[in-house]
């Protein structure tokens, strides 16, 4: 008993008794706490991947492989990201309808959350461009004016100067712009698809992008005005040309028809 009542007076009692109870503690919340939110975040993601993996076998597997290896029908899928899965599902063009030269924008089959979990999975067999966040796309607080140069500079020569599109060779063609999701756009200038090059932020910064976005949501918003009157369709000197050589130099020979006309009846009088 003696030797006890000693131990138990030792100046590191207390400290081996406080270490024990801590240690008996942490082991109690690690069995008996819930599960963290980086794991429960980590849960969430899987299960994620898993659906998007059902939806991918169903819906794309028959052309892009079970694996996103890609086959004759459809390109491989490994690296392209989230973002290009959000724009091509998003938009409609896929799933395609038919092959063709260009697979046009048509009727969303799939709901955001459905897309998301496609994406998810087609993310998680090789890393590529993320869905872009809205502060990233917004135009608020953009360069108009400088959206406009960077637009007519690496855009306008496929989709004209304000976005309405035009005609390619092969059959293919650059869709008009206007009333297309911000969100898309950036997207499409993100990861390149159809026939369109990819513009990175190594090449276009994510401020150029937004600039680009605000410029064309100035020149085909609702409430927009041509400042110029007739905007001719909006596709640049070529319909401008076109008109200044149907209306303008016709009326110029009208002018001088009418002026020999005159002339001649003059000298026969």
């Amino acid at each position: 008993m003696k030797k006890l009542s000693a131990r138990r007076r030792h100046p590191l009692a207390a400290v081996v008794v406080l270490l024990l109870a801590l240690a008996c503690t942490g082991g109690l919340y690690a069995v008996f706490a819930p599960a963290d939110k980086a794991q429960a975040d980590e849960t969430a993601q899987s299960l994620t991947i898993d659906e998007g993996k059902k939806l991918y076998a169903v819906g794309c597997a028959s052309c892009h492989g079970t694996g996103g290896q890609g086959t004759t029908d459809g390109p491989s899928l490994v690296g392209v990201g989230a973002a290009a899965v959000d724009f091509q599902v998003g938009t409609g063009r896929m799933p395609a309808q038919q092959p063709g030269a260009q697979v046009p924008r048509k009727k969303v089959i799939y709901t955001q959350a459905e897309i998301d979990q496609l994406a998810a999975y087609i993310s998680s067999l090789g890393a590529g461009p993320a869905v872009p966040t809205k502060n990233e796309y917004s135009p608020e607080g953009a360069d108009i004016a400088k959206g406009g140069e960077l637009f007519r500079t690496n855009c306008a020569q496929c989709h004209n100067f304000t976005g309405k599109g035009g005609a390619l060779t092969h059959g293919k063609f650059a869709p008009t712009l206007e009333g297309v999701d911000p969100k898309h756009i950036y997207e499409a200038m993100q990861t390149g698809p159809q026939n369109m090059p990819s513009f990175p932020d190594t090449t276009l910064s994510e401020q150029n992008k937004k600039d680009i976005i605000a410029y064309l949501d100035a020149v085909n918003g609702d409430d927009t005005e041509s400042p110029g009157g007739l905007e001719l369709g909006g596709l640049g000197p070529v319909s401008e040309g076109l008109f200044a050589w149907i209306f303008g130099l016709g009326a110029l020979i009208a002018v001088a028809v009418w002026v020999a006309a005159r002339t001649a009846k003059a000298k026969k009088s």
